[in-house]
């Protein structure tokens, strides 16, 4: 198959870079998109993707990480221009654990959303709530409308609001990721995303090393497991697993403005 996981975080104990890539295109995942939390995991993201050939990275802070973050983000102006950048990211906002203060992580957001603007980058965003509050999601909509308004572009990553929250995202142009959460008994609200979101709107992602789909869970998860996703969104959408990877690729490149020297 011909997959590209659009959001894996790399870390040192994964071991070498090549042979983590090399891993996942066995199992046929041919493109990669190391995503990072921090300004640290950024540097270490931009290094993997040099050292394999169809990876990309992204550089962000995750809203666990933005209690700890200076005021301004220019320390991340050193990624601008890399030809291997194709997004910012992870930001956003997570209300569930709050393990930074929402203003904090609203300001981090929103600094973002320019940076991209200004460099016509897609943001990959997270943005999750607690229980059946919906704060969060007004609040990124709010955000997110303003920055769709001016030409932004976003994939909602790892997403698990209700449909209509999501058809409100997909109206200001989002792509969703889809991961192994959907193979998940106590996750029909994850497979009912699927019945709102536009095929060329779609895109899969494993999250490694976290959200191992089954029968993986529990384990480290890998981009290697792409496959069993494909394999469970093909199932629910009533097409074959090919189909689904074609189609997903496809729509990653279009988000992140990328030609692969692969033949699709």
């Amino acid at each position: 198959m011909n997959l590209f996981d659009t959001h894996f975080h790399y870390y040192s104990d994964d071991g070498p870079p090549q042979e983590y890539a090399e891993k996942a295109r066995r199992a046929g995942i041919r493109h990669l998109l190391a995503v990072a939390a921090n300004y640290g995991e950024s540097r270490i993201a931009k290094h993997f993707s040099s050292l394999n050939d169809e990876c990309w990275f992204s550089a962000g802070v995750h809203p666990h990480d933005a209690a700890s973050f200076p005021d301004d983000i220019s320390m991340f102006d050193e990624f601008i221009g890399d030809p291997k950048l194709v997004a910012l990211g992870e930001v956003g906002l997570d209300y569930f654990y709050e393990t930074s203060g929402r203003d904090i992580q609203i300001k981090v957001f929103s600094a973002f959303c320019e940076l991209a603007l200004k460099h016509d980058l897609p943001l990959i965003v997270h943005c999750r709530d607690k229980g059946d509050s919906e704060t969060a999601c007004i609040d990124a909509y709010r955000i997110l409308s303003g920055f769709s308004k001016r030409g932004g572009r976003f994939v909602l990553h790892c997403f698990t609001g209700t449909p209509g929250w999501c058809g409100r995202f997909l109206e200001l142009g989002a792509f969703v990721g889809v991961g192994g959460m959907i193979t998940f008994p106590k996750a029909a609200n994850v497979r009912e995303l699927l019945e709102v979101i536009p095929d060329q709107r779609l895109l899969l992602e494993t999250d490694s090393p976290y959200l191992a789909p089954i029968p993986h869970r529990g384990k480290r998860n890998h981009p290697e497991y792409l496959a069993v996703i494909a394999e469970h969104v093909a199932i629910l959408k009533r097409t074959t697993a090919v189909e689904i990877a074609e189609m997903t690729t496809a729509n990653a490149f279009n988000l992140f403005k990328i030609k692969s020297r692969l033949k699709l």
